[in-house]
């Protein structure tokens, strides 16, 4: 059976999500498929191109919260979170302006261009920092969670309706600090 644009598309964000963009190869992706590496370029030319295509998978489902900058951010941020380094494969399809350029075009559609810009620089660099933050501690590598959660902490998760553990703690605060940003930046652009 021969493989679709779709299908290479699928392979790689499982690849993705195994291994990590760093481990996320066009060989590594053409095993996931079953065939050789040279069996990719008859759909994408390069490792760019399908990384674009990646980029616009992920997000894809951001556009539901059209109308709306706060919700379509918060959307954007969700969608990038939701897949292993999603946040790194977005902003970098975006810093390369090889795909997600509908999503600054309708974001730009709402709060003009430049607002646009501005909006999706702050939610690529949260969503990074805060998936990188949220990998470290899966993997015990920030101290903060061995101590406990820090003061004020079970409150917040709380409010978040999450039980009071460190990293629970670490995601509410994430997010909350997320929300107060855009807030500002809107506020701003008002």
């Amino acid at each position: 059976m021969r493989n679709s644009l779709a299908d290479v598309v699928s392979a790689a964000l499982r690849v993705l999500e195994a291994q990590g963009l760093e481990g996320c190869s066009m060989r590594r992706v053409a095993a996931e498929l079953g065939v050789q590496p040279s069996a990719l370029y008859h759909h994408v030319p390069d490792k760019q191109t399908l990384l674009a295509l990646m980029a616009d998978r992920i997000v894809a489902g951001a556009g539901a919260a059209e109308g709306d900058p706060r919700r379509f951010c918060v959307a954007l941020r969700d969608a990038m979170l939701a897949v292993r380094d999603g946040a790194d494969v977005v902003a970098t399809a975006a810093a390369f302006r090889l795909g997600a350029s509908e999503i600054e075009e309708r974001l730009a559609a709402l709060v003009g261009a430049d607002g646009a810009r501005t909006l999706l620089l702050y939610t690529f660099g949260h969503a990074q920092s805060t998936q990188t933050h949220l990998q470290a501690a899966a993997l015990g590598a920030l101290a903060a969670f061995a101590a406990g959660p820090p003061a004020g902490g079970p409150a917040v998760a709380a409010a978040a309706g999450q039980t009071a553990t460190p990293a629970a703690v670490a995601e509410a605060e994430l997010e909350a600090s997320f929300g107060r940003g855009l807030d500002i930046i809107l506020a701003g652009l008002r």
